[in-house]
């Protein structure tokens, strides 16, 4: 009996023992569990701190590459618009240049008469006495001194050609000066050229570089950050620019001045004006070269905020 006895005690303490471990064990559990969110929960904070920090570089990245993009696009605009610019200054000089082609060969057909009429007065002057220099021929019946003959040779009309020559060569050596970038001297060259031929075919086109020469100063003043120079040099450009079609309507020049006299304004900051010439230039001119440059100056002006 006591040994059953024992036995017994022996069991019932080992059963308040195992309840007493698994007490401890389902608090560890919790205590463990608590440990693993509040971890979890740390862990989501970091994350969204993380995701907030990358969503913020993502924007700033954004930006940079539209900032980017849209700097890229002014440069290739500005681009643009210089070759246009040069290649209507090439077509100006082309134009030039053919006039002045075209004037030389009308000198030229004009003087070959005279030339063989000078030929045919010196050829009886050395006339039989074989190229003689002194006496005269013999009889004297159609003998003349050598000393005349010059007189016919001087007739022909090789001064007056250089002389009807000159204003092309004034023109010439204004654009010159304007194609090596002596902008100065070129405004005073063709100034001096409308001061003496201001009714000459080659006129408008005169006045019109002086306008352009005005233009490239303000380029020159803008890009060694000159502005009140080069806001100087615009608004005279914008006065000679007009000048083309206020004096000489008929001219060539007269739709290239009106864009470029648009471009001047808008570098001006007068929109308004701008627009005006450019839709002037449209109207009128619908068949010019710069017509479609001033469609899309228009679009852009149009559509800008001011």
């Amino acid at each position: 009996m006591r040994g059953l006895g024992l036995l017994l005690a022996v069991s019932l303490a080992g059963c308040a023992e195992v309840q007493e471990a698994t007490g401890v064990a389902t608090q560890q559990d919790l205590l463990q569990l608590r440990q693993e969110m509040m971890a979890a929960q740390q862990s989501g904070q970091r994350a969204r701190i993380d995701a907030d920090s990358v969503a913020a570089q993502v924007d700033k990245r954004v930006r940079e590459q539209t900032g980017e993009s849209e700097r890229q696009v002014t440069t290739l605009t500005r681009q643009i618009d210089s070759l246009n610019d040069t290649v209507t200054t090439l077509s100006g000089r082309v134009d030039d240049l053919t006039t002045k082609l075209d004037t030389v060969n009308r000198q030229l057909r004009g003087a070959a008469p005279g030339a063989g009429a000078a030929a045919t007065t010196a050829r009886p002057a050395a006339g039989p006495s074989g190229g003689s220099s002194g006496g005269p021929t013999p009889g004297g019946s159609a003998g003349t001194p050598a000393g005349p003959a010059p007189g016919p040779v001087a007739a022909v009309p090789s001064r007056p050609t250089t002389g009807s020559l000159q204003p092309q060569d004034i023109y010439q050596a204004a654009y010159i000066d304007f194609s090596k970038g002596s902008y100065s001297l070129a405004i005073a060259g063709f100034r001096e050229f409308l001061r003496r031929y201001p009714d000459h075919e080659l006129a408008g086109s005169a006045q019109y570089w002086i306008g352009e020469a005005y233009l490239s100063l303000a380029r020159g003043f803008t890009d060694a950050s000159q502005s009140d120079k080069a806001s100087e040099s615009l608004e005279l450009a914008v006065q000679e620019f007009k000048k083309v079609q206020a004096n000489y309507p008929r001219a060539d020049k007269v739709p290239t001045a009106l864009y470029k006299e648009a471009l001047a304004l808008i570098d001006l900051k007068q929109p308004t004006l701008a627009q005006a010439r450019l839709q002037y230039l449209v109207d009128n001119f619908p068949r010019a070269e710069e017509t479609s440059l001033a469609r899309e100056r228009l679009t852009t002006l149009k559509n800008t905020p001011r």
